[in-house]
């Protein structure tokens, strides 16, 4: 038996195939192939890896390569005309259903100059870390992993970049180390400007969903925002009526603030899906601002998300 196949018959009871080793004089060379290891494991691998190639006959210098394949995922933008909609509410409670459903969800917090993500799954203040320059996501209490611009800077820090710069952050965070995440809910700015361009340009998403509220105005920016994703060959999955219809909490009476069924009526002109409404609720809101997305409760609110998501996960198939 060689020097080396000593050193591979040595690691292969730790490893399980997941290794190659070489052995040069005193120097052990092991690459790893780590795709799809949380973090923890392959930090405890890589230590095992080290105590038993340096208790080797003649070893002096241990060196460990990891790799990871590059898996191929899809993303799905969540996108609306205008700001004040409730998009990025609506995208982390999708991404949370959508996991509910069985996909492997990651969630990118693409709307650089006003991210909300981490307020809305309860991660403020958790600042992501990087492996070999390359970002690693936020884990969450949901099974959702994140990365947004709200864990890059300080908390109240204006973002105050032009679009190369904006269009860079959200490469760096789509291209960022997803593990097994095989679905990426980006959650766009508002409006049609260099952030979206870039996105659809370099990244190409698998669809599209747009957010509107029931208000004529929304839905005129929301009809540009289709546009755009049509011009650029994205198929869109469907438009939400957010905000659509108060139930008053003391006498039941339902009142539409912002109109009812301009959505839907939008879709139908427009010949795309219409997916549903999420009701005006103030469970919604408190819930959101505590950090506990509706998505992950099992009241009605979470039905709502449930039946949006089961749309999303029959367009998308297998």
């Amino acid at each position: 038996m060689t020097d080396t196949e000593a050193l591979s018959a040595a690691l292969a009871p730790i490893t399980a195939g997941r290794a190659t080793a070489r052995l040069e004089g005193a120097r052990a060379s092991i690459v790893l192939d780590v795709t799809g290891l949380a973090e923890a494991t392959r930090e405890e691998l890589e230590a095992d890896i080290r105590r038993v190639a340096g208790a080797l006959p003649g070893v002096e210098e241990v060196r460990v390569l990891m790799t990871s394949e590059r898996r191929t995922r899809r993303l799905i933008a969540v996108a609306s005309g205008k700001g004040g909609v409730g998009k990025s509410t609506v995208a982390a409670n999708l991404a949370i259903a959508l996991q509910r459903k069985g996909r492997k969800v990651g969630l990118v917090d693409a709307d650089i100059y006003g991210p909300s993500q981490p307020r809305l799954l309860g991660v403020e203040g958790v600042k992501p870390q990087a492996r070999d320059k390359v970002l690693l996501p936020v884990e969450t209490r949901f099974g959702v992993p994140m990365l947004s611009m709200g864990g890059l800077v300080a908390e109240g820090q204006a973002i105050a970049w032009r679009g190369p710069m904006a269009g860079g952050a959200l490469g760096q965070m789509v291209d960022a180390d997803w593990g097994e995440t095989d679905l990426l809910v980006l959650d766009l700015p508002p409006g049609t400007g260099d952030v979206q361009l870039t996105m659809i340009q370099k990244h190409k998403p698998a669809g599209a969903v747009i957010v509107s509220t029931p208000q004529d105005l929304a839905l005129i920016d929301a009809t540009r925002a289709i546009d755009l994703f049509n011009k650029a060959g994205v198929p869109v999955i469907g438009l939400i009526e957010n905000m659509s219809g108060y139930a008053c909490p003391h006498c039941g009476e339902v009142s539409d603030p912002f109109g009812a069924g301009g959505a839907e009526a939008a879709a139908a002109k427009l010949g795309i899906p219409f997916l549903g409404r999420v009701p005006l609720e103030m469970a919604i809101r408190v819930a959101s601002d505590a950090g506990e997305p509706p998505a992950a409760g099992n009241g009605p609110e979470s039905e709502v998300f449930a039946g949006l998501a089961g749309q999303v996960d029959d367009w998308l198939g297998k």
